[in-house]
């Protein structure tokens, strides 16, 4: 049963909701004071999950290859742009909901609430983490962060963040689903090395969430596909010849 995903989505639909009543009523330095320990619990949950590699250079590979996959494919401005499409319904929807902001700045900030819950690294590992192994704890932890980061989306943008909820559910459940079909095929190794891969796009995630640097996440998502079949590669043939 999917519970993390769940979890995740009731979280941000409890959050926009919780932070449309709150609306401006939450002083600015609460919010972005909020956003630096939203951006360590993230690097937190990152550093538990990379300890627990197995395979060094095939993480690394798959970090690599990875981010320059997506880099030159432009696959950060692609989700973007599909965000975008999911935007238009949701803010004719919800016309007017927030009228103190221009149009073209809610619209640019929906656009990233979007991206954030349903394609952020955090959320599409700790999906697959749920599903293959059944451990929901990436997923829980992510809830909790989501819950006060939807409130303060939430505070600008009003009760069309708790909506995000709804794709973000169908996009997770989908990867969740995947991740069944998929484990299987994996082995401990494997599955140790994708958490510590997903545990790099976690830490990344952190910097960009307390904006210490603004990690291209979209484009290191390539990473997470490349790492487990790298790993395999790297303990049946290149180990063997070295040790």
């Amino acid at each position: 049963m999917p519970i993390g995903v769940i979890a995740n989505v009731l979280a941000v639909a409890i959050g926009g909701i919780l932070g449309a009543v709150a609306g401006e009523k939450l002083p600015d330095k609460f919010k972005n004071d909020l956003n630096l320990v939203f951006g360590s619990c993230a690097m937190c949950i990152g550093i538990s999950s990379i300890v627990l590699m197995k395979n060094m250079p095939a993480v690394i590979f798959a970090a690599v290859i990875g981010s320059s996959i997506g880099l030159l494919t432009n696959l950060g401005d692609k989700i973007n742009s599909a965000a975008l499409l999911l935007e238009k319904p949701i803010s004719k929807l919800f016309k007017g909901t927030n009228r103190k902001m221009p149009e073209s700045e809610f619209q640019a900030l929906l656009v990233t609430a979007l991206v954030l819950f349903c394609a952020s690294g955090t959320g599409i590992y700790g999906c697959l983490d749920s599903g293959m192994t059944g451990d929901h704890s990436i997923l829980i932890s992510k809830s909790i962060l989501d819950l006060f980061t939807a409130l303060v989306f939430a505070c600008s943008l009003g009760y069309v963040t708790s909506i995000i909820a709804i794709p973000q559910f169908i996009i997770f459940l989908i990867l969740f689903m995947c991740a069944k079909m998929i484990f299987p095929l994996t082995t401990p190794d494997m599955i140790a090395d994708f958490k510590a891969c997903g545990g790099i796009l976690m830490i990344a995630t952190g910097f960009r969430i307390a904006k210490i640097k603004m990690f291209p996440i979209a484009d290191m998502l390539p990473a997470m596909v490349l790492v487990m079949p790298l790993s395999w590669f790297w303990t049946s043939y290149i180990l063997p010849l070295v040790s």
